[in-house]
């Protein structure tokens, strides 16, 4: 639960932090945008560091995590409901995030 946990706030760190830099770059806002921004992008990579396995597969199972995370967003913050097939492709990606980061006996 921890590893999840910690995948979910890095997930929510990454994408504030792109969104506020495309709030400034597509939408016309505050160049101010950019100062959260840049502190929650750097709060993603400290959270990714955070993660006890190798940095690689850290990595590759962060991806599945993300992806869960930006359909979120896309539901919560941009008001598009996902559809069947983003739904699957979260569940997909999910169980492979939990074949990478649960194997039996990882090497680190």
């Amino acid at each position: 639960m921890r590893t999840f946990l910690l995948y979910a706030a890095t997930a929510l760190a990454e994408i504030a932090g792109c969104y506020l830099a495309y709030l400034w770059l597509r939408e016309d806002k505050s160049v101010w945008l950019l100062v959260p921004a840049a502190i929650a992008l750097a709060l993603f990579a400290w959270l990714l560091a955070m993660h006890d396995t190798a940095a690689g597969r850290v990595y590759a199972a962060y991806g599945g995590v993300y992806i869960g995370a930006a359909i979120m967003w896309l539901w919560m913050v941009d008001g598009v409901r996902p559809t069947m097939w983003d739904v699957a492709g979260v569940l997909v990606a999910l169980a492979g995030m939990a074949i990478i980061m649960f194997q039996p006996s990882v090497a680190r």
